[in-house]
This record gives structure tokens, sequence and C-alpha cells, in this order.
């Protein structure tokens, strides 16, 4: 490939790239303010849905599953548990995350065709902002009942692994999970220059939107966590598992992330004994 040409694809990436990066930090505005037990007990019913919901994509009955949530915060947990569960070898199901381009997706796509294959797109956001790849997602996902993918190009496209020329259309039956920090709702509402692709892929798909939008929901939602037994293995006392969760509470506004890795990392540090405290402000916390 020439070299300007490679440099244009790569600065359309580069802008593409910081477009999402925008759309993942805006949040919405709060319209109704919530008790911390209608904010567990909102979460807990989205969290279950997603289970039932991740099962539905395992027997096929949902053939395309969008989560949207913020990273950090369960819900790759979550499905992976259920995809774990079902399918310990996995043999039948494929767990991406990164970037991908679209001849690497329709490769993806052809090698999970089959019904009772489950594909896994997790924190590729990127995938909806190209054109290519977002046409080949529509077809995958459509609600039709019988769901053919088209890629034609002047070359083949070549199987790595069985030295395979793939065919340049084929029907798609398996299934679909989507999980993202885009909130596809807000970012719809608003018009931005992706809400179309959104739009669409929210047509052709189940939505869940995991409802966390404030930090007060991401403390009740790491709370709750927390008693369902993240820190067992790692802090068995439970008066110290609560002297973590008080810390992450009180001092939430300069942690550098509000997440369930932020609080595996203070229940590490609070092993160390007195000086936890002090260690946790140094490495967890923003400095003021």
């Amino acid at each position: 490939m020439p070299r300007g040409v490679y440099d244009r694809k790569a600065n359309k990436t580069a802008r593409l790239q910081t477009q999402l990066d925008k759309m993942l930090n805006v949040q919405a505005t709060p319209v109704v303010v919530e008790t911390d037990d209608e904010i567990e007990a909102k979460l807990t019913d989205r969290f279950e849905i997603l289970a039932e919901m991740t099962d539905s994509a395992i027997t096929g009955d949902v053939r395309a599953l969008v989560v949207s949530g913020p990273a950090g915060l369960g819900k790759s947990f979550t499905v992976e548990a259920k995809l774990e569960s079902w399918d310990p070898s996995a043999v039948n199901h494929t767990i991406i995350k990164g970037y991908v381009r679209a001849p690497g997706l329709y490769k993806l796509l052809y090698a999970h065709r089959a019904a009772g294959q489950v594909l896994v797109f997790d924190d590729a956001d990127a995938i909806f902002a190209d054109d290519t790849s977002l046409n080949l997602l529509k077809a995958a996902c459509d609600t039709t009942e019988r769901r053919i993918i088209s890629y034609i190009t002047e070359g083949s496209l070549i199987d790595e692994e069985t030295a395979e020329r793939l065919p340049k259309s084929f029907q798609f039956d398996g299934t679909i999970i989507f999980l993202s920090n885009i909130d596809f709702d807000l970012q719809i509402e608003r018009g931005h220059k992706f809400a179309p692709h959104l739009a669409a892929m929210v047509s052709r798909s189940h939505y869940i939107d995991l409802a966390m939008k404030t930090s007060r929901d991401y403390i009740i939602r790491i709370r709750q966590v927390i008693k369902l037994g993240l820190l067992d293995n790692i802090l068995p006392n439970k008066e110290h598992q609560d002297e973590v969760f008080r810390f992450i509470e009180s001092n939430h506004k300069s942690l550098r992330e509000l997440s369930l890795r932020m609080a595996i990392k203070v229940a590490t540090l609070r092993r160390k004994g007195d000086k936890w405290q002090r260690m946790a402000r140094v490495t967890c916390c923003k400095a003021t």
C-alpha cells in the first residue's frame, strides 16, 4: 500500500477513535434523584436481566444483544461467567476485545456462522464507526429469517488457519453479543455523528442499558458486588471489606476510577496493615 494511502487511513482511524472517546466521556444528566435502596434494586434487576438474556443468546432465542454500561462494573464478567459455564472449553464461543477491521470481521462472522455459535465483541466500539464493518453487522443482526452476509471485493479472503478461500457471501445463523461503554440512547437522542449507525444496531438487537449514569450508581454497584463476595478471596474479614468500601465512598471524587478493579486494588492494600490508607491515597487517588 502506498505510504500516503496508509497515512490517510491511519489518520481517519485516529479521528474516529477520538470521536468515540468523546462519546464515552459524555454522561446523561440524571432526571430523578433515587435513594440508595432504589438504585440497588434497579441494578439488581438490570444485571439479572443481563444474565437471563445471555442465556437466551446461548440458546439462540436472542440472535443479537447490545449491552451498554460503564467499564469495570461487571457487565463483561456477567456475560463471560454464563458463557464459561455453558462452554468451558470455548469451542462454541469467542470473545473479541479491541480493534477489528472489516476483513477480519467478515472472517470472524464466517467462522461463527453456525447455529449455536456465540460471538462476543467486548470494548470494540470502533467497529460502529466503520461503514463496511457496520453493514456486515447489520446483515448479521437482521431480523429476517435468513441472514445473508456479503463482502464483494476484487481479491479473495483466506482463512489463515485452514488456508480455505472464503465465499463472497454466506448465511449467518450464529448469535452476536456487543458489550459497549457507549450510551446508545443518549448518543441517538443527541444526534451524534454516529447516531444513525447506533440506531441501526439498536433496531436489530435486544438492547440493555445497565442504567449507571452517576457516581452514586457506581458506588452502589461496587458495594453490591462486594456483598456478593468480590473480595472474599483477598480479604476474608468482613469488617475489613467494609473499611475498603468506606474508603472508596469517602474518596470517590479523587479516585483514579470508580470500578470493581479499584475495589480489588484497595483491598489488596488493606492487607498491608495500619498504613494501607496512606498507600491507597498515593497509589489509587489523583494528586491534589
